[in-house]
Formats: C-alpha cells, sequence, structure tokens
C-alpha cells in the first residue's frame, strides 16, 4: 500500500500567517491533529499541531506576549513524503519523528495530500471480511467471478486461483496488496 492510497487529498493547509485561532478551530471542525503549513505557492515550509497550538496559548498567557500567528508556533522545516512512498516507510517516519501527521508532497515540497496516524489505525483495524470482499471484488473485475478464492487472516491474504497461472498469480498479488488493510498476499494455485 503507498502513501497515495491513503491520504486525504486535497489536504487542509495554513499559512505561516494564518491566526493560531484560525489553525486551532480548523483543527476543532475538522478533527485533524495537525495542519501542513504552505508558502504562498504551497510548498511545505512547516507543520502545526493542536499541542504547538495549546503552548503557544500558554506562553502567550504566562507572559503577556500574544503569539497570534502560526508561524510562531509551527515546527520548521517539516519532512514530507511523495505519494509513492510505502505506507511501511510512511509509518516508520511517523513513529520515528513522533508525528501525529505526514504531509505527502510532490514536485519537491508542494503539498497534495496528509496521512495521519488516525488514518493508517483504520486501515490497519480493517476487519478481515471487509478486506476480503474488496480483494475478491478486484478480482472478479480482472479475471471473472468465481475463479479466486480468497481468504484473509489478520490482513494477510491468500488467495486461490482456479486456473493455477502464474502470470494471472502476479497480477492477483498486486490487486490484493493495492487494497486498504492488505498486509501481505500469498497467491496459491488451486
Amino acid at each position: 500500500m503507498r502513501a497515495r492510497d491513503l491520504m486525504s487529498s486535497p489536504a487542509v493547509t495554513v499559512c505561516p500567517w494564518t491566526s493560531a485561532d484560525e489553525a486551532a478551530g480548523i483543527l476543532a471542525e475538522r478533527g485533524f491533529p495537525a495542519l501542513p503549513v504552505v508558502d504562498d505557492e504551497g510548498r511545505l515550509v512547516g507543520v502545526v499541531t493542536e499541542a504547538e497550538l495549546g503552548r503557544g496559548a500558554r506562553r502567550a498567557g504566562r507572559t503577556g506576549a500574544i503569539e497570534t500567528t502560526v508561524g510562531a508556533v509551527m515546527t520548521s522545516p517539516a519532512a514530507g513524503m511523495p505519494p509513492g512512498a510505502d505506507l511501511a516507510d510512511v509509518c516508520r517516519e511517523l513513529v520515528d519523528a513522533k508525528s501525529q501527521a505526514m504531509p505527502i508532497v510532490v514536485e519537491g515540497r508542494r503539498v497534495v495530500g496528509i496521512v495521519t496516524r488516525g488514518d493508517v489505525v483504520r486501515v490497519l483495524a480493517r476487519a478481515d471480511t471487509a478486506i476480503a470482499a474488496a480483494v475478491r471484488h478486484r478480482l472478479e473485475a480482472y479475471g471473472g467471478t468465481g475463479r479466486w478464492k480468497v481468504e484473509v487472516h489478520e490482513g494477510i491474504v491468500r488467495i486461490i486461483d482456479r486456473y493455477d497461472e502464474e502470470a494471472d498469480r502476479d497480477v492477483a498479488t498486486l490487486l490484493a496488496l493495492a487494497v486498504p488493510g492488505v498486509v501481505a498476499a500469498d497467491p496459491a494455485g488451486a
């Protein structure tokens, strides 16, 4: 599975000069944990989280200073990953960076989407029966009804092809791996 299969797109973004109040409102309204921060041309310059906005408000309350913009509290520079990034790599980066969200970028830094930890959890928590139905649907569109037997256990798909054709096993594997929630695919003959 790739980042593009899971990302929310287009991403909701803010600019460094966006007010902290406005950014907090967007996060609260949309239920997002973080927002990519972009420049005038849509290039990633940072990320702002609920926690950063909260710390900024507390600092403003203690010091009397008012930090009114996203730019005053955001994390910068921010990492982004391409749409073709393997979901395992995105997850690793989210964990390593202790981040709640990963901006998805093209052409170096232009933000086109975002993947959150919540998105990953929802995919991983997908029921095996739902995964099996989605894989079966893709396989039937490719090779016809009744040809494939699909079994799923903890996201691992076993595909049995009644015709046992090697070229079709490769295609079946690729089709199965594109289904959200699939961890691995094992094509087998009849």
